[in-house]
């Protein structure tokens, strides 16, 4: 009996060292692992992408720090008079909260998944906006307006702040209000 030896074709990409030119499956899903592992520490990557949708606008003063009561909303228009936003002061530190304790924070009151009006529906016993009248989404106000039920997948558009004195500004806009697609670039009103 004659025997025939077949060469095998190398599939897996080896180079002359006999190590892989590409990744394996397992490589790949443990680097992927490794990544949204890393993008869950709070604080941890969040802050440099969010920086990334950030649009400057003049500042313009929205409140003073003495006249803002715990828990109680305050409305304006920013970064035009057609857009309603919410600040208000918490009561515990918050992402991207300025003041003291860190707790003032200012959001867009305009749902992101639909742009369903959220005026009127703060609850501060949660520290959330919402529910949406549309859909029901409700937004985390102390985690930079993240999702916390419903159909959006956006986060709220938080307005950055900054405190001079006793005085409260609006110096920018971090995420997208819905219907503005042209937020990150200079736009009329």
């Amino acid at each position: 009996m004659k025997q025939i030896q077949i060469k095998q074709e190398n599939h897996h990409h080896d180079d002359e060292g006999g190590e892989r030119a590409c990744m394996s499956r397992r490589s790949f899903l443990l680097a992927g692992g490794s990544i949204v592992a890393l993008a869950a520490i709070p604080g941890a990557s969040l802050a440099a992408s969010a920086q990334m949708l950030k649009a400057s606008y003049p500042s313009v003063k929205i409140g003073k720090l003495s006249e803002l009561k715990l828990g109680v909303p305050l409305d304006f228009s920013y970064p035009y008079p057609n857009v309603s936003n919410i600040l208000v002061k918490l009561g515990t530190p918050a992402g991207g909260g300025v003041g003291k304790g860190s707790d003032i924070v200012a959001f867009n009151q305009q749902c992101t998944h639909m742009g369903g009006p959220l005026n009127g529906t703060y609850k501060s016993e949660h520290q959330v906006l919402g529910p949406c009248p549309l859909h029901l989404t409700t937004f985390d106000l102390s985690r930079h307006g993240m999702v916390v039920s419903g159909h959006a997948t956006e986060s709220l558009p938080q307005i950055v702040l900054e405190v001079k004195g006793d005085d409260i500004y609006a110096t920018g806009v971090m995420g997208l209000v819905y219907g503005y697609s042209a937020m990150t670039s200079k736009r009329q009103a």
